[in-house]
């Protein structure tokens, strides 16, 4: 997952239309959720442009579906929204200022101590 600063992150979906059947419902399902499909070049290779919130919206919009094709997207969008930067950590307790340690690391899956920093640099910003 790649991220500019102040800028969703990037996922790369290796080889999407060859993966899953359905296609043009999976990418209007992604839209619908709020996230932006583009594909690389001429490559059959996609990416993936969404928030956090989104990622998490489209992987619940996905297990919601019963299409088993759908599903390598999931378990790939799940390893990926689980390397979040400091950055996008910050973004999501900005998000949510009453968010508390075992809550962010519920829901981003990120360690005691990552959680502990980034909600202590907020804490301690003003």
């Amino acid at each position: 997952m790649k991220t500019a600063k102040n800028k969703t992150p990037n996922i790369t979906l290796p080889a999407f239309l060859r993966r899953v059947l359905k296609s043009s419902v999976l990418k209007s399902l992604i839209r619908e959720q709020g996230g932006e499909l583009n594909r690389i070049g001429r490559s059959r290779n996609w990416q993936l442009n969404a928030s956090f919130e989104q990622i998490e919206a489209i992987i619940t919009a996905i297990e919601a579906s019963e299409e088993q094709s759908w599903q390598w997207l999931v378990t790939h969008l799940s390893k990926q929204h689980k390397n979040l930067s400091f950055d996008m950590l910050i973004s999501i307790v900005d998000k949510k200022p009453g968010i508390t340690v075992s809550e962010l690391m519920l829901r981003t899956d990120c360690t005691i101590a990552e959680a502990r920093r980034v909600i202590d640099t907020l804490e301690f910003a003003d």
